[in-house]
C-alpha cells in the first residue's frame, strides 16, 4: 500500500492521515480472524445440513469484502452526512423492523428477518449503529437549540418516543437480547448527557423491572435464566459442550483443524465460535482476540476525551458501547458467565447482517473520531460539509452585529 505524501492534500491523503490507525488496525485484525475461524468451524457444519463443504467459507468471505468496503467508505463520510445517515438510515431500519412482523420468516417462534434471494437480513442489526447516531444528535441538539419561549429542543423527550418506538417493534418479534443491547446504549448516551442522578437511578430501577417481567412473559427467556442458575434444569448440551472445547485447548490449543466442537454444535461457526477458537488454538489465542476488542474500545473512548463536539461524544459513546456489549454477550454466553443468547461476535462468526451492521457500526466509530484540523499554514481550508449541521444552521451570519 503506497501512503500518501505529507505535501498531498486530496482527499484520500486527509482521510489516511486523520483516521485512527490503531482501531482501523484492529479491525482488520478481527476480519482476518473471521477468515481463519471460518475455516476451522464451517466445514463441519455445513457438511451436518448436506450443504457444500465450502458454502459457508465463500459468503463469509464475500460477506467480509463487502463489510470492508462499508467500513472504509462510512468512515470517510463528513458530520453532515452522518447525521444525514442517522435520520435516513433510522427511518429505513424502522420500517424494515416492521416489515418483519408482517412477511417476516419465522425461526422458533421468532420474526426477526426478512428473506432475500441470497441470504435472510435481520434489519434490527442495522437499527442498533442507526438509534445510537440518530439518538446522538437529538440529545446534542438539546444543548444547542433554544426554542423563541426559552425553552431547549425536546432533544431527550424525541430520543425517548423514538425508543419507546423500538421497543414495541422488538417486543413483538419478540427479540430480547437485541432490545436489552439498545437499551444498554441508550441509558450510556442519557448518562454521557447529564441525566440527573435520581432519574438515572430510576431508568436502572425500570430496565430491572422490565427483565423481571420478560422473565415472566417469555418462556424462552424464563428457560435460559433457569439453566444458567440451575444446572440440574433443562437441556445443558450447548453450553457443556462449549465449555469442554475450552478444556481441551488449554493454553496453546489442540491445533488447526483438531477441535471436536464444530462436529458437535450446530452453531459452532455463528454464536460459539469463541468455543472453537478456544480449543483449536488454545487460552492464549482468546485472550488475544479479547484484547484487539478492548484495545478498540479503549482507543475510541481516548479520542473522545479530545472531543469538545457533543454530537460526536453522545453517538460515538453509543456505537461503541453497542460494539463492546455485543463482543462481552456472545464471549460470556460461550463460557457461562451470563444466560446464553443468539449474538454473534462482531466481524468473527457468520452472518451478512451482522457483518454489515458492525462494519456500519465501527465505519461511523472512524468518521466521528477523526481528527479535525483546523484551517491553518499547512492545511487546506475546511470544506463545508465538514462543519456539523446544526452548527451551520443555527450559527450566526456574517452580517450580524455584536
Amino acid at each position: 500500500m503506497a501512503f500518501p505524501r505529507r505535501t498531498d492534500t486530496s482527499s484520500h491523503a486527509q482521510w489516511w492521515r486523520n483516521i485512527d490507525h490503531v482501531a482501523l488496525t484492529g479491525i482488520g485484525i478481527l476480519m482476518a480472524l473471521g477468515y481463519v475461524l471460518m475455516l476451522a468451524a464451517s466445514p463441519a457444519v455445513a457438511h451436518r445440513i448436506g450443504a457444500s463443504r465450502n458454502m459457508f467459507i465463500f459468503k463469509q468471505v464475500a460477506f467480509l469484502t463487502i463489510a470492508a468496503v462499508i467500513v472504509i467508505v462510512t468512515s470517510r463520510l463528513s458530520i453532515r452526512a452522518m447525521q444525514k445517515l442517522a435520520v435516513i438510515g433510522g427511518v429505513i431500519a424502522l420500517a424494515a423492523t416492521f416489515m418483519t412482523l408482517v412477511h417476516g420468516m419465522e425461526i422458533k417462534g421468532a420474526r426477526r428477518w426478512i428473506a432475500l434471494p441470497l441470504m435472510s437480513v435481520q434489519p434490527s442489526e442495522f437499527l442498533k449503529p442507526c438509534f445510537a447516531l440518530l439518538t446522538g444528535w437529538l440529545l446534542s441538539l438539546r444543548g444547542k437549540i433554544r426554542l423563541r419561549n426559552g425553552w431547549r429542543f425536546p432533544g431527550r423527550a424525541l430520543s425517548c418516543l423514538v425508543f419507546l418506538l423500538i421497543v414495541a417493534l422488538l417486543q413483538a418479534q419478540p427479540d430480547i437480547g437485541m432490545l436489552s443491547v439498545i437499551t444498554m446504549v441508550f441509558v450510556t448516551q442519557l448518562f454521557i448527557d447529564g441525566l440527573p442522578i435520581a432519574f438515572f437511578v430510576t431508568l436502572i430501577a425500570g430496565m430491572i423491572s422490565a427483565f423481571g417481567l420478560a422473565y415472566l412473559t417469555f418462556d424462552h427467556v424464563r428457560s435460559r435464566v433457569q439453566r444458567f442458575l440451575h444446572p440440574d434444569v433443562g437441556d445443558h448440551y450447548q453450553i457443556d459442550t462449549s465449555l469442554r472445547a475450552f478444556g481441551n485447548g488449554g493454553l496453546l490449543g489442540r491445533g488447526p483443524g483438531e477441535g471436536r466442537v464444530k462436529d458437535l454444535l450446530p452453531d459452532a461457526h455463528a454464536d460459539f465460535v469463541f468455543a472453537v477458537a478456544g480449543e483449536e488454538y488454545g487460552f492464549l489465542m482468546c485472550l488475544f482476540i479479547i484484547c484487539v476488542f478492548v484495545m478498540l474500545l479503549l482507543c475510541t473512548l481516548r479520542r473522545l476525551l479530545h472531543e469538545k463536539d457533543p454530537f460526536v461524544i453522545l453517538a460515538a459513546g453509543g456505537l461503541i458501547t453497542g460494539f463492546g456489549l455485543q463482543a462481552f454477550i456472545n464471549m460470556g454466553s460461550s463460557l457461562h458467565l451470563i444466560p446464553t443468547k443468539g449474538m454473534t461476535l462482531p466481524f468473527i462468526s457468520y452472518g451478512g447482517s451482522s457483518a454489515f451492521s458492525i462494519a456500519l457500526t465501527m465505519g461511523m466509530v472512524l468518521a466521528l473520531t477523526k481528527h479535525r484540523v483546523k484551517p491553518g499554514l499547512f492545511s487546506p481550508k475546511a470544506a463545508p460539509t465538514d462543519i456539523p449541521l446544526s452548527n451551520r444552521l443555527f450559527a450566526p451570519s456574517s452580517t450580524d452585529k455584536d
